[in-house]
Parts: structure tokens; C-alpha cells; sequence
């Protein structure tokens, strides 16, 4: 009997890398293909396609700092990472190997080039991270989610193809809901959410702002917002003082589904949120988080607000009385929010796995 071909998807260990590499493995198990997955020990924590027998942890580490002896603790891990990767390749010897960006991906893409194995990088951001930045020259093709992401390498433009971001299923099903424009003096339905690096200013700033509103608009709020567990007791003091109806949790597993019942997200602006959100179609005010070398959150809000599907505020600008003045604005006139929510689906990709996939199997000769 003849064995499958295999791809072999490599990926940092966090949601933003894994979902995508996990809906491009889903792909191609319908098409009759084996998958295993590369990544780090982080990804042991989520639960889905891969499981134990086809997942290999591989040694790697983040450019934290420019201090000598972090950029040693760095090269050393990706050397232990390239040597592991390099006895998986020669062992199984697949068809091709797919990054999702993240340092994770570097020594299994290395590996693959002394192999001469096929490599594909797919792109989330509107701009090349770091990693991705590294390997592009050294791949056969690069997928790019959002458009844009080679405006500063026109030269790898004959090798790139913009294919949107893999979607989970629960995704999928999300954006089949269509968005209902919240009546003008009916509920208006407010969904929260920041991850590990943005509940903190949400818990800072998003209170002060809902205490700002008309009092007309309290009663109207359904509330849902990510908190973390060190800030919940000071944020539910004040919606409770105020009032509104409010649910708080520092995880919601039911995310694609409350994305889908929302009529405003306020959101940072990573690339799986910019992603669903224009899948879904919802109108959102999002907050880059500041800092970044190359400001991906704020190039990937970017794409939405050309789109006329959110609002951008920088951090520096997000303050209880901006905010409060722009949900007042939004909640004023339903029309602006079902445009809004027309222009984020705009950007939405609902093929992405299936293109990509398409691209793999043509890279790999499948």
C-alpha cells in the first residue's frame, strides 16, 4: 500500500501560529495527506488536531534582549533546535514544510533547505516578522494573509500569493451569523477582549469609559470583557455599581461565537483577531499594542480601517473619555455599524485553508 505524502507544518507555540497551521492540517487530512507539527513546549497546552503522536517539540527561543549572553542562551537553543529538526527530516522525509512564523520555525525551514525539501512560510501580520523575515529568501513560496506584507521586498513579490489566514472551524460557523444593527433603544451588545498583554489596559481603561456613557446607554449594555484574575474584583465593582449587565472571565472558549453576537469588539489588533474579525464581519475599535520592532499590530489594524471596518486608537490615545465619546458615536447610529461591519467582511477570507493548501500540494509536486 502507498503511503500518504506527508506535510510537515512547523509553528510557534501560540494561538496566533497554531490555529492557522491547525486549519491547514484539517485541510490537508481531507485531501488524503499525513501531517505532524513542529513547536514548542508551549503548545502542549492546547488541545485539537495534533495530538502526541504527531507533534515534535522542538528546541527554540526568542530574541528577547541584545545582551551578549541572551542572544548565546538564543543561537545555542536554535542549534539544539536545527539538530532535532534535522534527524526528523532525514527520518520522514516529507513532501514539504510550512511555517506559521515565530522562532519555532526557523530550524525545521533550515533543515528543509540542506535537504532541499520544499518550504512554504505563511505570513500573518501585514508585515514580515522577524523569523519570516529570515527564511523568506530561502523558501519556495510565501503566503501572505493580508495585502501588503511585501511592500518593503518587492523582489520576493513573483514567489508570494496572498491567501488569506486558515480559519478554525468554529470560525467558519461564526461567519455564516449575520450581523443585526442593534435597534435604537435596544440592546447593544459589547464584546471585550485584549489576550494576556491586552486585558490589563482594557481592565484600565474600558470601566472608566462605560462610567462616561449617557446613563441611558447603561441599561442597554450587554457587556462580556476579558479580565484577568488580579483585575476582576476592581472591574466588576464597577459595573455593578453602575449596574450593567456585565460577564467577566479571564478565558472565554466560546470566543468565535460571542465574536458572532457582538454588534462592537474592542480588541488589540493581532493578526488571528484582525483575521476573524474580517471573516465575521464586525465592526470593532481596535489598540495596537505599542512597542513592537516592526508595529504589525498597528499595520494590521490598518488594513481594516482602509477597509472602513473599525476604528484605530493608539494606546497613548485610549483613554476612558476617547473611548466613551467613540461608543457613544457608534451606539448613535446603527446604520454606521452595520456599514462598518459590511467593511471589515470585506477582508475576509473564508477559502484561506483550501487556497492554501492548493499552493502547498503545488509547491511539494502532490
Amino acid at each position: 500500500m502507498t503511503i500518504a505524502p506527508l506535510v510537515f507544518l512547523a509553528a510557534g507555540g501560540t494561538g496566533g501560529h497554531l490555529f492557522p497551521a491547525e486549519a491547514l492540517g484539517v485541510e490537508l487530512i481531507k485531501r488524503g495527506l499525513r501531517v505532524r507539527l513542529a513547536t514548542d513546549s508551549r503548545a502542549l497546552r492546547y488541545s485539537g488536531l495534533f495530538s502526541g503522536g504527531t507533534i515534535d517539540v522542538v528546541p527554540s527561543a526568542t530574541v528577547h534582549s541584545r545582551m551578549p549572553w541572551s542572544l548565546a542562551y538564543t543561537g545555542a537553543m536554535l542549534a539544539a533546535g536545527a539538530a532535532v529538526s534535522f534527524n526528523l527530516l532525514r527520518k520522514l522525509r516529507p513532501a514539504a514544510v510550512v511555517g506559521f512564523g515565530g522562532y519555532p520555525t526557523l530550524p525545521p525551514l533550515v533543515a528543509a533547505r540542506l535537504f532541499r525539501i520544499p518550504g512554504v512560510i505563511h505570513e500573518a501580520n501585514a508585515v514580515l516578522g522577524r523569523a519570516n523575515r529570515f527564511l523568506s529568501s530561502h523558501v519556495s513560496a510565501i503566503a501572505t494573509s493580508l495585502p501588503g506584507a511585501l511592500d518593503r521586498d518587492p523582489k520576493l513579490a513573483g514567489k508570494t500569493t496572498t491567501v488569506g489566514t486558515p480559519l478554525r472551524p468554529a470560525i467558519l460557523a461564526a461567519a455564516a451569523v449575520k450581523f443585526v444593527s442593534p435597534e435604537p433603544t435596544g440592546p447593544l451588545r459589547l464584546l471585550v477582549v485584549g489576550g494576556s498583554q491586552g486585558a490589563r489596559v482594557m481592565a484600565d481603561i474600558v470601566p472608566g469609559a462605560i462610567e462616561r456613557l449617557e446613563p441611558a446607554l447603561w441599561s442597554r449594555l450587554v457587556l462580556t470583557q476579558q479580565v484577568r484574575e488580579e483585575d476582576m474584583m476592581r472591574v466588576r465593582m464597577v459595573y455593578d455599581r453602575l449596574k450593567v449587565t456585565a460577564e467577566l472571565a479571564p478565558f472565554f472558549s466560546d470566543l468565535p461565537a460571542r465574536l458572532a453576537s457582538s454588534h462592537l469588539v474592542i480588541s488589540r489588533s493581532g493578526a488571528g483577531t484582525v483575521a476573524e474579525l474580517g471573516a465575521i464581519g464586525r465592526p470593532s475599535i481596535l489598540v495596537p499594542l505599542p512597542g513592537s520592532i516592526d508595529q504589525d499590530q498597528f499595520v494590521n489594524a490598518g488594513v481594516l480601517v482602509q477597509a472602513k471596518g473599525a476604528l484605530r486608537i493608539p494606546q497613548a490615545d485610549f483613554t476612558p473619555d476617547r473611548l466613551a465619546a467613540e461608543i457613544s458615536a457608534l451606539a448613535a447610529e446603527p446604520a454606521r455599524l452595520t456599514a462598518m461591519a459590511a467593511g471589515a467582511r470585506t477582508i475576509g477570507r473564508l477559502d484561506a485553508a483550501e487556497r492554501l493548501a492548493d499552493l502547498v500540494m503545488k509547491v511539494a509536486g502532490i
